[in-house]
C-alpha cells in the first residue's frame, strides 16, 4: 500500500522535476510512512515518486519505483496483487527462468507486463491497485486502477503538464496549479453526499474509473482510456448463465469463493487483522479467516456510549465464540467531535458520509497492532443488504400502473398553488385535526410528491430515495453530469428492478462511498485496507445468483448468512440492521452547533458563491428548532465548506 505520483511535460522535462514530484509525494506521506523514491528523465519529460508502506518483501528489492528487468518499463505501484505467487510459477514455467531480484508482488506484476502486455497483466491479476507506468521505448505514460475501484488515481493536465495522483492534495506543489472547483461536480456531491468517478472536486482533474486504464503519449493531448474488465459483461453473464445449484450448493460455493480470496488477502510480511462490527458482512470475513488460521485473527471494535450507535458488545460476542484476539475501545463523544476538524485533510475533496468519523476511529484502534486490516465492505451490494431495494421496487410496482400522462396532469395540477398557499390553508386546518394528523410544510411535501409522480423509470425513482439535495434548489447555474444513474454508459440487461439497482450500487456508491470512505480513513493512519468480497471471482459468483437466492426466505444477503450460521450461532448475529455511524444530528443542535453556525452563516453563503443562503438556512433553522431532521443535508454543506477553509488555508501555504 501507498501513495504515488507523477508528472509528464512541464517541469518533470526540466532539472527541477525531481524536487518537484517529491513534494508531490511528501503531501501524502501518511500513505506511505515506511520510505520514498524518485525517478526521472528530464529528457523524456517524466518524473514518477512513491511513498512506501511495506507489506510484502520488506527489503530494498521492493522499494519503488521500481525498473523492469529489461529496463524498458519504471513503475510506480499502490495495492497488493493477491495472486503475485501464482503469477510468478506461471512466468517462470511459460516464459523461462526470470533472474528475480526479491519476491515483491510489483516486481511480478511488472514482468508479467514485459511478456504480456499491460492488458493482459492486468486481466491476470488478482487484487487492489492503482499504478503509474512509463515505457521508455515507446515513451508512452499508462494507468491503471483496480475492477472494483478499491484504491484511488486522479489525474489531469495543469498548466504544462499531465499529473497523476493517488490524493488530489499531491497536485498542490504543482508550477501552474489553480484550484477552481467545478460547481457541476459540486451538484453530485449535494445529491448523492460524494463526488462519483470520472469526476472530482476539481476542474480539469479527473478519477480513473474502475476497471479501466488510460494511455498517454503527448502531455498536452487527451489520453486513450479503455476498459479492461467490464462490469456489465459479468453482470449479463450472470443473468445469461445463472447459478445452477440450489441454495445449499450456493452457500458452499460462495464459502469456497470467500475462502480463496482470504487465502491471498491474509498474506503479508506485517501484522494482520480485520474490522469486527457483530454484523453479517465483517463477522463472515471474520469467521472465514479464523477457520483459515493456526492462531487467533486480531480483531477491532470501537463502541459508543449511545445504544443506537453501539454495536461493540455484539462484536465481543462474536470474537468470543470465534476465539479471537479481540481489541474493543469505548470512546467518548468528545473523541469522535475532535476527528470532525481533521476530516478535510483526511478526505482531500469533500466527502459527506458521516460514519466517516468512526470509519477514522476503527483504523487508529486497528493501526496500534497491525499494518493491514480486512474488512466487511461490498456484501450490501453484492448480496441484496439494503432495505431500500425492495422498497424502490415496490413503490415503482405502483406507480408505473398509473399512464404517465395522467400522472403528469395530476403532478402539474398539484403544482398549481404555490407551497405558501398550501401552508397558509393547512395552517387554518391543522388546529382541528388529531395530533398524530398535524403536518409541517405542507406544501413542500405536496410538490415533492408531484414530482415523483411524473418520474418515467425505476432508476428514477432510485435516484430520488438516494438523493440528498435536489441540486437546483442549492446550487444556482449547476448541471449534473450524467452519472450511472443518469446515462454515463448504458446499463446491463438484467433480471428485474433490483438486481439493476444492486449493479448501479456496485459501480458506483460501493467504489465512490464505501471505498473512499474506508481507504482515505486508514491511509490517514498508514493503515492499509482490504476487502475480501470484491475478490472479482468472487463477484462473478455473486453476480450470477439469483434473487431467489439472494433474498430467500424474505432475508437479505441470505447466502452470506448462511454461511456464517455455520461458524457462528444464529442468535449471536440475527438483529435488525444498525448504521455504522455517530449521533450527528443532535452534535450539531449542541457541541458543534457554533462550528456549524460560523460556516452556515447567510453572509458567507452569500459571500462564497455556490450555495442559495435561503434553502441552507431553512434547513438548519428546521433542524435546530426540532422540527426536522435535517442532519445528513447539512453535513453535505458542512462538509463542503469546512473543507474549503481548510483548502485554501493549505493552497495558500505551498504558494507562499
Amino acid at each position: 500500500m501507498c501513495g504515488i505520483v507523477g508528472i509528464m511535460g512541464g517541469a518533470a522535462a526540466t532539472s527541477s522535476g525531481a524536487l518537484t514530484v517529491r513534494r508531490m509525494a511528501d503531501t501524502i506521506r501518511h500513505r506511505g510512512p515506511d520510505g520514498d523514491g524518485v525517478w526521472t528523465d528530464a529528457e523524456a519529460g517524466i518524473a514518477l515518486s512513491q511513498r512506501r508502506l511495506a507489506i510484502i518483501d520488506l527489503s530494498a528489492a521492493g522499494a519503488q519505483p521500481m525498473t523492469s528487468h529489461s529496463g524498458r518499463y519504471v513503475i510506480v505501484f499502490n495495492g497488493e496483487i493477491y495472486n503475485h505467487g501464482e503469477m510468478r510459477t506461471l512466468l517462470d514455467r511459460e516464459f523461462g527462468a526470470t533472474a528475480w531480484n526479491g519476491y515483491s508482488d510489483t516486481e511480478v506484476f511488472l514482468a508479467a507486463i514485459e511478456v504480456l502486455g499491460v492488458r493482459r497483466a492486468l486481466q491476470s491479476a488478482v487484487g487492489m491497485f492503482a499504478f503509474g507506468l512509463w515505457d521508455r521505448q515507446q515513451r508512452t505514460l499508462t494507468l491503471g486502477r483496480d475492477r472494483l475501484g478499491e484504491k484511488p488515481l486522479y489525474y489531469g493536465r495543469i498548466g504544462k503538464a499531465f499529473a497523476f495522483a493517488s490524493e488530489p492534495k499531491a497536485f498542490h506543489p504543482l508550477p501552474g496549479w489553480c484550484a477552481e472547483i467545478d460547481r457541476n461536480a459540486l451538484a453530485l456531491l449535494m445529491r448523492h453526499n460524494y463526488i462519483p468517478a470520472p469526476y472530482s472536486i476539481y476542474q480539469g482533474i479527473r478519477k480513473l474509473r474502475p476497471g479501466h486504464f488510460l494511455i498517454l503519449s503527448d502531455p498536452m493531448r487527451e489520453p486513450r482510456v479503455e476498459s479492461y474488465w467490464s462490469a456489465s459483461e459479468i453482470a449479463e453473464q450472470g443473468r445469461r448463465e445463472p447459478f445452477q445449484g440450489n441454495k445449499e450448493e450456493a452457500v458452499d460455493e460462495l464459502e469456497r469463493h470467500l475462502r480463496r480470496s482470504l487465502e491471498g488477502q491474509m498474506i503479508a510480511d506485517v501484522p494482520l487483522g480485520a474490522f469486527l462490527s457483530g454484523g453479517i458482512d465483517s463477522s463472515a470475513i471474520v469467521a472465514v479467516m479464523q477457520s483459515i488460521s493456526s492462531r487467533p485473527v486480531r480483531t477491532f471494535t470501537i463502541g459508543f456510549s449511545e445504544s443506537g450507535f453501539n454495536e461493540a458488545h455484539h462484536a465481543e460476542q462474536v470474537a468470543r465464540h470465534l476465539g479471537t484476539d479481540h481489541t474493543e475501545l469505548y470512546l467518548s463523544e468528545r473523541d469522535a467531535l475532535d476527528v470532525v476538524p481533521q476530516l478535510p485533510g483526511i478526505y482531500c475533496e469533500p466527502f459527506s458520509d458521516s460514519s466517516q468519523i468512526p470509519t477514522f476511529l476503527v483504523s487508529k484502534l486497528a493501526r496500534g497492532s497491525v499494518t493491514v486490516a480486512l474488512s466487511g465492505d461490498g456484501g450490501d451490494e453484492l448480496f441484496s443488504g439494503y432495505t431500500r431495494y425492495a422498497l424502490a421496487d415496490s413503490f415503482w410496482s405502483k406507480l408505473s400502473r398509473v399512464p404517465i400522462g395522467l400522472r403528469r396532469m395530476s403532478a402539474s395540477l398539484a403544482k398549481l398553488p404555490s407551497r405558501d398557499l398550501y401552508d397558509n390553508v393547512a395552517g387554518g386546518i391543522m388546529p382541528f385535526l388529531p395530533q398524530r394528523l398535524r403536518r409541517e410544510r405542507v406544501g413542500d411535501k405536496i410538490h415533492k410528491a408531484a414530482s415523483v409522480l411524473s418520474l418515467r423509470t425505476v432508476n428514477d425513482v432510485y435516484r430520488r430515495l438516494c438523493t440528498h439535495w435536489e441540486p437546483t434548489e442549492v446550487i444556482p447555474g449547476a448541471v449534473e453530469p450524467p452519472t450511472m444513474l443518469t446515462g454515463l454508459e448504458p446499463l446491463p440487461i438484467l433480471s428485474g428492478n433490483v438486481e439493476r439497482m444492486m449493479y448501479i450500487d456496485m459501480m458506483s456508491y460501493l467504489p465512490d462511498d464505501i471505498l473512499v470512505k474506508v481507504d482515505r480513513a486508514a491511509m490517514a493512519v498508514s493503515l492499509e485496507t482490504r476487502v475480501p468480497l470484491l475478490d472479482h471471482r468472487l463477484v462473478g459468483f455473486a453476480l450470477s445468483l439469483p434473487l431467489s437466492i439472494l433474498r430467500a426466505a424474505g432475508q437479505t444477503k441470505w447466502p452470506l448468512r448462511q454461511l456464517l450460521y455455520r461458524h457462528v450461532p444464529r442468535a449471536l448475529v440475527e438483529r435488525p440492521k444498525m448504521g455504522f455511524g455517530v449521533p450527528i444530528d443532535s452534535w450539531l443542535r449542541g457541541a458543534l452547533r457554533d462550528w456549524a453556525e460560523a460556516l452556515l452563516d447567510e453572509r458567507r453563503l452569500r459571500d462564497d458563491g455556490f450555495f442559495q443562503p435561503m434553502a441552507i438556512r431553512r434547513a438548519w433553522s428546521e433542524h435546530l428548532s426540532g422540527q426536522r431532521n435535517n442532519q445528513y443535508l447539512l453535513w453535505d454543506v458542512l462538509m463542503f465548506q469546512s473543507w474549503r477553509e481548510v483548502t485554501e488555508g493549505s493552497s495558500a501555504a505551498v504558494a507562499a
